[in-house]
């Protein structure tokens, strides 16, 4: 069996630094025609500075919703998000977001007008002091050579490049990411993921980071929250961080993908195993 910790949600909790975020007993509802959704119950999780936390689950299980959330763009149905003790009522510069989408950056501004934009609006620095910074994360980013180029002329890959780095640049307390690599093929999400980790060895951000694929989850995070679907509520929260790139085809990678997969789909994962080959043959 893999090396896994999965934490009982109920469980005296050792002392430890007040987190970075708490996201404390919080409900999502939203209006549909005439009737009132549900997406998420009751979700309870704190983020120290420096974690990498994924929110891991199916489509539809209310994870952006969250994130939204946490982003201050909608209020919880109950329950409370605290960042730094301070409870969420509105966006803020202090936590800046990455998206799915590549068209998330003005396309009349360059790469480098890009990162500068948010750091002089916010009224965080000056226009000297602003490119600077945004010249040193747009370097960090690989696309030092690409800073006086638009939006347009790059690929999607470098295109996400520019948000992480107009995000960063602004040094948020925590970098939301919201499945910021699913549109990108196989082998540049890859490469995404992998500079992803090396600018957080570099910088050491805390980041929340939301995704519907496994691999990526024990990838990229150190923890990983489980959603289940409809409302979303927390089924478990997983340590990760012995996992990286460079384990990805390992038994205890697969086996740790298969037990989540059984955390988050009982009963439907069961029976899938009972008619597959190929799962049951790394199946603990």
């Amino acid at each position: 069996m893999p090396n896994l910790v999965v934490n009982n949600l109920h469980s005296h909790k050792d002392v430890a630094p007040a987190p970075a975020l708490q996201v404390d007993k919080v409900s999502l509802e939203y209006r549909v025609e005439k009737k009132i959704v549900k997406a998420l119950h009751q979700i309870s999780f704190d983020i120290h500075t420096s974690d990498r936390f994924i929110l891991l689950g199916a489509s539809g299980c209310g994870k952006s919703s969250l994130l939204k959330a946490i982003g201050g763009f909608t209020q919880p149905s109950e329950g409370e998000i605290r960042l730094d003790g301070v409870r969420i009522s509105k966006p803020g510069p202090d936590r800046m977001a990455v998206f799915q989408e590549f068209d998330q950056l003005p396309p009349w501004k360059t790469v480098l007008e890009n990162v500068i934009f948010p750091l002089i609006a916010s009224g965080k620095l000056n226009k000297k002091a602003a490119t600077e910074r945004a010249l040193e994360y747009v370097e960090k980013v690989g696309l030092i050579d690409f800073a006086h180029a638009y939006p347009h002329t790059l690929s999607g890959g470098m295109k996400q490049r520019v948000a992480i780095a107009r995000a960063l640049a602004m040094e948020p307390k925590i970098l939301l990411m919201d499945e910021p690599f699913a549109a990108l093929d196989s082998l540049t999400r890859r490469r995404m993921q992998e500079e992803l980790l090396a600018l957080w060895e570099e910088i050491r951000f805390t980041l929340l980071f939301v995704t519907h694929s496994i691999d990526e989850a024990l990838i990229v995070g150190n923890r990983i929250g489980l959603l289940s679907p409809h409302p979303g509520r927390l089924k478990a929260e997983i340590n990760s961080h012995q996992f990286n790139l460079a384990n990805q085809g390992d038994k205890e990678f697969k086996d740790a993908a298969h037990r989540i997969r059984r955390i988050l789909f009982g009963e439907q994962t069961i029976a899938m195993e009972s008619q597959s080959p190929i799962i049951g043959a790394y199946a603990a």
